[in-house]
């Protein structure tokens, strides 16, 4: 297994400030696809023995300087081993072409960062947890579904990106026509971009944000495009995915077997997030039917955005407190 050598940021380049309170470096790990993923480590001062550890990623389309590497810190902070990592095709991450996405390989990038935190002599690998944000938390509870490794899982503000690739927003376009419609004008990108020998972008968030934007453009153009959350490495805050990046999402669903994970999962979401009914839906349907409820946990946020729990917003909205409880509870 041979990993690729990544050009890698060494300066502190994130969006957030850098703690005194947690040690910082660059490390590399590969999936089972051969692609070599980049991720930061944070690791608590003075810390000793075996730790628990958790890996994280998102937002979807985002990169580790972002959400996730605040995340990521801050629970360091509290004890925790951590790493956020780029997904494949994306950040700092190998694979090729750039700016793809798939349900099976963003699923396994989770799973090859449980592998890599497993065989760490300064980590328990009887207490790994995950964290997923936005279109990640989705994807976190796919693999919680599938990789039997992981103890305790978070889905922050979640999409579920099957389901917003193939009903579009608010399940507005779920019908078998308006997939019809979709399916016939990727097929036609395809064509043009083979005979083009390049991959047509779709474009990240719209700026310069025009006055009758919905509500969700506004949150997500209040992070991404300003200096709250820009990044030149984020695909959100620049030319966003690929045009057919995305499409495989429109028949394949993630969370089909999410009601038999045994291990714990906490979906957390704020109620003026516009994405609010992908992690109450999720979370109704982890537990329907499920033998392992007694640790499974919706938090809802009274008054916080979609965006707001990225990095806390105007009102510090991510309960970062509450978090470690939940992962100290059942990484133990």
């Amino acid at each position: 297994m041979k990993e690729e050598m990544l050009t890698l940021t060494q300066e502190w380049d994130k969006t957030f400030p850098q703690s005194d309170k947690t040690e910082h470096k660059k490390i590399t790990f590969h999936n089972r696809y051969g692609i070599t993923l980049a991720a930061d480590m944070y690791i608590p001062k003075n810390a000793e023995g075996k730790l628990p550890a958790i890996a994280v990623c998102g937002p979807f389309g985002a990169v580790k300087e972002q959400c996730s590497g605040l995340y990521a810190q801050t629970l360091a902070e509290r004890g925790f081993l951590t790493i956020a990592f780029d997904p494949s095709f994306t950040g700092e991450s190998g694979g090729q072409p750039r700016y793809m996405a798939s349900p099976d390989i963003n699923t396994e990038d989770f799973m090859a960062a449980v592998d890599f935190l497993s065989v760490q002599e300064n980590i328990d690998p009887d207490r790994i947890g995950i964290l997923g944000i936005c279109g990640w938390g989705g994807m976190a509870v796919n693999t919680a579904a599938l990789d039997t490794r992981i103890k305790a899982t978070v889905a922050s503000t979640m999409y579920d990106m099957t389901r917003v690739n193939a009903n579009g927003y608010f399940d507005s376009e779920d019908s078998e026509e308006k997939r019809y419609e979709k399916k016939v004008a990727l097929n036609a990108q395809r064509i043009a971009d083979y005979k083009s020998g390049e991959y047509a972008l779709g474009g990240g968030v719209i700026d310069p944000l025009p006055e009758d934007a919905p509500f969700f453009v506004k949150d997500y153009h209040s992070y991404y495009k300003t200096d709250r959350g820009y990044h030149p490495r984020s695909l959100n805050s620049n030319g966003g995915w690929n045009v057919i990046g995305c499409m495989s999402f429109m028949n394949q669903p993630i969370l089909k077997y999410s009601n038999e994970i045994r291990s714990a999962v906490m979906i957390m979401h704020g109620d003026k997030a516009h994405s609010f009914y992908f992690g109450k839906d999720a979370f109704e349907n982890m537990t329907k039917d499920s033998k392992y409820t007694d640790n499974k946990e919706l938090l809802v946020i009274e008054g916080a955005s979609h965006t707001d729990l990225y990095d806390g917003g105007e009102n510090n909205a991510i309960p970062f407190d509450k978090l470690a409880e939940f992962y100290n509870k059942y990484l133990k």
